[in-house]
């Protein structure tokens, strides 16, 4: 099973968007790794930061050798207990359903306390959870899944290395970034 974790950068008009593929929710480093540039992004919108990050993210898809089983994002899937939808759950709509996308959030997001679609994960010695959202699968399995994942911090190792890739960051001990380029995503 092919897992793509997902994270955007923006600079200025532009952005970065950064793939690491993973064969399993433990893997400790990246299989490959992939990065999008994109001359323009559509200018930030309060309540509509997906009309910004989606087309990044559909961008950097679009360059992989073949579809993953597993998306994850830099962010919500849901942002209220009555499903309303934040990014993760606009890429899975934009993708047909087909494939699952876990959301990872670092701060919670006001509106959503706790409910069927939010679990808390809890990793390394953090105090400070993780908040965790599901589409295409239960956010009860998508949490478990999240606190398996290679790290002793609270944020998990692969989604440390996809921040740091759509940042520009590249560890010297990752596999080789493929970098493709678009005029607008």
């Amino acid at each position: 099973m092919t897992i793509a974790l997902l994270d955007v950068h923006y600079n200025g008009a532009g952005a970065r968007a950064a793939c690491v593929l993973a064969q399993s929710w433990q893997s400790e480093s990246p299989d490959s790794t992939y990065v999008r540039d994109i001359a323009e992004v559509e200018p930030y919108e309060p309540g509509q930061f997906f009309r910004r990050e989606l087309p990044c993210l559909l961008s950097v898809l679009r360059v992989l050798p073949s579809s993953p089983a597993v998306l994850v994002v830099d962010g919500y899937v849901w942002l209220s207990p009555a499903y309303r939808p934040g990014l993760g759950a606009y890429l899975y709509e934009a993708l047909g359903r087909a494939t699952p996308v876990v959301g990872i959030a670092k701060t919670r997001f006001a509106g959503v306390a706790c409910c069927e679609s939010l679990v808390r994960v809890f990793r390394g010695a953090s105090r400070k959870p993780l908040f965790v959202t599901a589409a295409g699968l239960e956010a009860r399995v998508a949490g478990q899944c999240v606190r398996q994942m290679a790290g002793s911090h609270r944020i998990p190792e692969l989604m440390r290395i996809a921040d740091q890739l759509s940042r520009g960051k590249v560890a010297a001990n990752l596999p080789f970034a493929t970098v493709a380029s678009a005029a607008g995503g």
